[in-house]
């Protein structure tokens, strides 16, 4: 496999990864505060917001492009969660928004000299 096309593959999946994490760590206190869920899912919902926080810190890095084409991938995932997890489907409009924020994504990744060099 090409190296370009491996950074490519890694980066989406590091942002896919961190997205889960940042998911988790929301999810767990709704679970908790609206829910009525037992408090001890306080403890991985800690662990989810660490993980998180460190994941960040394997990004390319901290700076606004990142975190743009990072929110693309986040939102894309929260559609697949919703799907998923919470069971609900997806409406066209979900479809096609999830669709514009992934091409919108890869197009800030993919620049030349952007994310992957």
């Amino acid at each position: 496999m090409d190296i370009q096309i491996s950074k490519v593959i890694t980066t989406f999946l590091l942002f896919a990864v961190t997205a889960v994490m940042e998911i988790l760590g929301c999810y767990f206190p709704y679970l908790i505060l609206n829910q009525g869920r037992s408090q001890w899912l306080w403890l991985p919902t800690v662990l989810a917001l660490a993980v998180f926080v460190w994941l960040l810190t394997l990004h390319p890095a901290a700076s606004g492009r990142i975190y743009a084409a990072y929110g693309g991938i986040y939102i894309f995932s929260a559609l697949m969660w919703l799907r998923f997890v919470d069971q609900i489907s997806l409406t066209r409009w979900d479809l096609v928004g999830g669709a514009v924020v992934l091409i919108g994504a890869a197009v800030i990744i993919l620049q030349p000299q952007g994310l992957i060099r």
